[in-house]
């Protein structure tokens, strides 16, 4: 496996404690070719697996799933794409299943996907064969029944809390952003949203333990795609008292920096929150999520419908409104420090949240400092006080 770069290895310090799943192969490279009649996906894998391939449309793409392995590609491997291949993304899709997304310039069919055996100058290889095909006849086939998952996942560990009982700590959900196939945005020097936000979290949730007045949870700890809706959904099945999700963009400018609190709202307070949110709630079309017949409409339609429940939004201003004197004593924060926007991950109808957005990975000085551990000691204590200044207030009125 090739040598992390010194600042991913600093900052990754802290998650090497954390469970991983031992993947028994690994994919050593991808590669795409040109043919007559489309493009040619091949998998450089270090041993047989198992796969399942399939296609979804709004927008176009390809999908591999393939049981949980390693990632050991070469330091300069482009995720541009060839041919019918616009680009691909690939990590942990869940615990037990690895995916890879293709995004294809129209749609596309399958013509064929199939295991090469290893020669004299190969290893194993998975090859796809794509070939243009209708529009139609993509979304019929995607309309089909997904082919069985290749492997038997470990089953996804269920993020309880402790029964809240009458008079328990006040319960904190931590939403590191993005995971697994999902890396959110690439920072200058290389390094991940989903990286950066885990390692805030799990600074947050260490103080948050040691002062004993709340109870946390993550809706993840390990580098994992969570779906947009679970998470919301992990906090009101535990019956939330506040949630924090925690991010760190990127801009065309890189001249942008400091930090930003949203709240939610319908309307965007400014057409850069509207794009924020447009790109967030992009997160499940990115890790392959099909959007068909999973009920989300239903959900929104429901979730509007509860925010007519004004207090819960207002809460929620409430603890941005004590969050952003806090921040302001550690970071520079943008004029518009306090904004509003659709963001699908703060729509708990019953749940208080505010998304924080801790810097600008696109801005040198914001990005040396999301990467530094003092920073992020920091930064996480001054959302610990807006945390103790936010119920201290509820508990006074």
């Amino acid at each position: 496996m090739r040598s992390l770069p010194r600042f991913l290895v600093l900052l990754l310090m802290p998650l090497f404690g954390l469970a991983a799943h031992a993947a028994e192969f690994a994919v050593t490279g991808i590669r795409l070719g040109d043919q007559a009649a489309g493009t040619r996906v091949v998998l450089d894998i270090t041993g047989y697996v198992d796969h399942r391939v399939f296609t979804l449309p709004d927008p176009y793409r390809v999908v591999i799933d393939l049981p949980e392995v390693e990632w050991h590609l070469p330091a300069k491997t482009l995720t541009v794409g060839r041919g019918l291949v616009q680009q691909f993304r690939y990590g942990l899709f869940k615990p037990g299943v690895s995916r890879v997304v293709l995004d294809v310039s129209g749609p596309v069919a399958v013509k064929r996907s199939f295991m090469l055996d290893p020669t004299a100058d190969f290893g194993y290889r998975l090859v796809l064969d794509l070939e243009p095909t209708s529009a139609e006849s993509m979304r019929q086939q995607a309309a089909l029944p997904p082919p069985a998952t290749p492997a038997t996942p470990e089953p996804v560990p269920e993020i309880v809390a402790k029964p809240k009982s009458p008079g328990a700590l006040p319960l904190i959900v931590l939403d590191p952003g993005h995971g697994g196939i999902d890396p959110g945005t690439t920072g200058l020097n290389g390094g991940y949203e989903k990286v950066v936000t885990l390692a805030f979290a799990l600074e947050l949730r260490r103080q948050i333990e040691a002062s004993g007045r709340y109870r946390v949870i993550l809706t993840r700890d390990k580098d994992v795609f969570i779906e947009l809706r679970r998470r919301v959904a992990i906090a009101r099945e535990n019956g939330a008292d506040l949630l924090i999700s925690l991010h760190a963009d990127a801009l065309d400018n890189r001249r942008v920096n400091g930090a930003a609190v949203y709240t939610l709202s319908e309307t965007a307070s400014d057409a850069e929150a509207e794009e924020l949110a447009a790109k967030e709630n992009k997160a499940d079309v990115i890790a392959g999520v099909s959007l068909v017949g999973e009920g989300y409409d239903e959900d929104v339609t429901n979730i509007l419908i509860d925010l007519a429940r004004r207090e819960t939004m207002n809460l929620s201003a409430e603890f941005a409104a004590f969050m952003i004197p806090e921040l302001a004593k550690e970071i520079s924060l943008l004029r518009k420090t306090h904004r509003y926007a659709g963001f699908r991950v703060l729509k708990a109808p019953d749940v208080p949240s505010v998304l924080l957005e801790m810097g600008y990975l696109s801005n040198p000085k914001d990005e040396a400092r999301l990467l530094d551990a003092n920073h992020r000691h920091k930064l996480m204590g001054a959302v610990l006080r807006a945390i103790d200044g936010y119920f201290a207030a509820k508990k006074d009125g």
